[in-house]
Parts: C-alpha cells; sequence; structure tokens
C-alpha cells in the first residue's frame, strides 16, 4: 500500500476502539436496505452492541460498544445477510445515491442499479482494496440532493441518457451505460497518481485534470448550482422520510420502523427514506421519530462526545436533547461537536456548536458555561 499513516476509517473486520467499546461500521452502498437486513442490523445491536444503530454522515450505519468477540459474531451475522460481500474492500463500499431515486416520482433517472453496479465492480477489483476509507463516489437522480457532499467522484443526472461525471469543479457528460466503468476507473486512476499522502482527490495536486487525462476525457460544462433539500414527510404516494434525531435509533424505534416500512433507505442526513403502502406516521411519532417538516430537529446533528469518546470535552447529545426541543426551525443545519475534530459534521453551511470544555462555541462566539 501508500500510505505513510495508518487509514484509521473503522469498519467491520478494522473495528474502532472507542471509549465505550468497539465502533463497528457497515458500509451500505446506495443507502439501500432490505427490512429483513435492517432488521439482522437491529438485532446484533440488541445483542452484540449498546443496542442503537447510529446513522452517519454517509449512509452508512454504526455499531458501537461491541465487546471484545463482538465483531467476529457481527460478521458472520453480515455476511449471511449480504451485508459483506467482500472481506477486502468492505472499507472502500463508499457509494452514496439520491435516497429519493426511483421512488417518489421526482427521478430524472433511478440512479440506485447505477450504484450496484459501481459496487460490485470496485469489489472485483483486487487493487481498488487499496482506496483511503474516505474516497466517495456519489450518484444523484439529478434534482441536486448530493450537490454538497463533496463527493471524490460524482454523477449527476442529466437526462435519461446522461450523467455528469465531476471529480471537482466541472463535468463530462457519460452514458449511463459507460457510468459504473468509468467511475471505478477515476478509482484506479487517482491510485495510479497518489503518492502517500493523499486520500481524496481534492488533495491531489491539479487531481482532477490528471485523472481526466487518464481516462481520456475533457470536461464540457459547469455543474448545476441548484440543490433539492430532502425534508421529513410524504414525498409522492409512497415515500416517507423520517428523521432519527442526533441519528440515534434505539430498538423500539428500529422495530416500529422494520414493521411499517417494506424497503428501507438510510440518507447522508441521518435519517431514513421509507418506502410505505400506509400511513404509519402516527406510530413512528410516538417512538420518537420525526415526519413532519417543520420540527425542530430536523437538521440537527451531533457527534458521539461523552462518554462514548475520549476526546470529547461534552455530552453533546445530552445538551442538544436538552436543548434542541425548545428552539424554532433553523434555516441552516445545526451541528454539535464535542472537540475541535468536528466528527460527522455535515456537508455545506452549518451552524457550528462547538465544546470548549466549560461551554460551547457557536459560530466562534463563545457562549459560557452549560
Amino acid at each position: 500500500m501508500l500510505r505513510t499513516e495508518a487509514d484509521r476509517c473503522p469498519g467491520v473486520l478494522a473495528v474502532h476502539e472507542a471509549a465505550d467499546g468497539g465502533l463497528a461500521r457497515v458500509r451500505v452502498p446506495g443507502g439501500l436496505l432490505s427490512v429483513q437486513q435492517f432488521d439482522v442490523l437491529r438485532q446484533a445491536s440488541a445483542e452484540l452492541g449498546d443496542g442503537r444503530l447510529e446513522l452517519t454522515s454517509r449512509g452508512n450505519v454504526q455499531v458501537r460498544g461491541l465487546s471484545a468477540d463482538g465483531p467476529r459474531e457481527l460478521s458472520e451475522r453480515l455476511y449471511d445477510a449480504g451485508l459483506l460481500p467482500s472481506i477486502t474492500h468492505e472499507r472502500v463500499r463508499n457509494i452514496l445515491a439520491s435516497p429519493l431515486s426511483g421512488l417518489d416520482g421526482q427521478s430524472l433517472y433511478d440512479v440506485l442499479p447505477v450504484a450496484a453496479a459501481v459496487d460490485e465492480r470496485l469489489c472485483a477489483r483486487p487493487r481498488l482494496a487499496d482506496l483511503p476509507g474516505r474516497f466517495l463516489f456519489a450518484l444523484d437522480d439529478g434534482r441536486g440532493d448530493l450537490a454538497e457532499v463533496r463527493a471524490d467522484v460524482a454523477i449527476r443526472a442529466v437526462d435519461d441518457r446522461e450523467g455528469l461525471l465531476s471529480l471537482g469543479e466541472r463535468g463530462v457528460r457519460v452514458s449511463w451505460s459507460d457510468t459504473a466503468e468509468v467511475m471505478v476507473a477515476a478509482a484506479e486512476a487517482f491510485l495510479d497518481e497518489r503518492a502517500a499522502q493523499e486520500w481524496r482527490i481534492t488533495e491531489l495536486q491539479d487531481g482532477e485534470n490528471r485523472i481526466l487525462d487518464r481516462l481520456g476525457l475533457r470536461t464540457t460544462e459547469e455543474l448545476p448550482a441548484a440543490t433539492t433539500t430532502i425534508e421529513a414527510g410524504r414525498h409522492g404516494a409512497t415515500a416517507l422520510v423520517v428523521t432519527v434525531p442526533l441519528g440515534s435509533l434505539g430498538q423500539e424505534q428500529a422495530a416500529v420502523v422494520a414493521d411499517a416500512a417494506e424497503e428501507i433507505r438510510i440518507t447522508p442526513w441521518r435519517s431514513l427514506a421509507l418506502r410505505v403502502n400506509t400511513d404509519p406516521t402516527d406510530r413512528l411519532e410516538e417512538v420518537g421519530l420525526v415526519t413532519k417538516p417543520d420540527s425542530p430537529w430536523n437538521g440537527v446533528t451531533a457527534c458521539a462526545g461523552q462518554p462514548g469518546c475520549a476526546k470529547a470535552l461534552a455530552d453533546v447529545r445530552a445538551d442538544a436533547r436538552r436543548v434542541t426541543p425548545r428552539l424554532p426551525r433553523h434555516g441552516r443545519p445545526m451541528h454539535w461537536s464535542g472537540c475541535e475534530r468536528r466528527c460527522g459534521k455535515p456537508a455545506g453551511e452549518f451552524v457550528d456548536v462547538l465544546a470548549v470544555g466549560n461551554g460551547y462555541v457557536i459560530d466562534g462566539e463563545r457562549m459560557g458555561q452549560r
């Protein structure tokens, strides 16, 4: 491998030892889970971890509080459920897709099958196991909901024939039949061009042009500026977006979700997009989940904080739970961080709530003791 420092991004096999036990990150390419797979994760968390499912800003799931022998049992369960198709590539399967793609009638093109094809090709190429765990693919169905996620290799639907491939500031049109192959080829070109220290294409000097040169491509268009925010609530006849406060899903909540949904998609905003045939909003709200766009919980996220993280200076989740219900809905996302690393912060602009030991700094302004 070409790394001068260890790639510390956690996975299922490379578990991070946090203050509250082992932390395993389960990659969910495209965010798509069957109800059965979701229930495997729920039961594994209850029996092997702390009982909660943590949703991440890359549409993945984390299980915390694992004991020393927990990762082995977890990996066996995930393998049996089809959630661990590659041992060697499990940490590099970072593939986002528009969560409502093909579900609400608003997609210019359904990108979920393309996301699955990217995953298949990624896992089939041994060398791509050397990709950094931070390297990210994104497939936007044309609505612009993933425009701010800052993926290394992204495609945004133009119509049902082409997408706009981008590695940086500009894009080049690629047919959908070629998209999966081109995206994976771009990842291989990144490995060809990188030295030991680069983790993302943006860290590679003139990386966009160098990689496109290897692919024989030239950018032709500016990227669309318009973006779309996916809010809690109904979207079309069969889609329901549910906000999970602070992205932490308890056992009762997860059980209600599994019972209500026919299909579950994890979003990069720590929410769930459910395919439903009935209206389960009352049941979901009863267990503390959010199904309305005007809730103050929409857009509020937090890192693990104390006691789960040894570096955190405060129990940011407890403080967020105390404060958030009293706040009006804010125009920007809000992220609570226990230290300067700001783990899990959202893409784009956000209200920065940073613990400093004896209080918080909010957007650079000290707010005094908690």
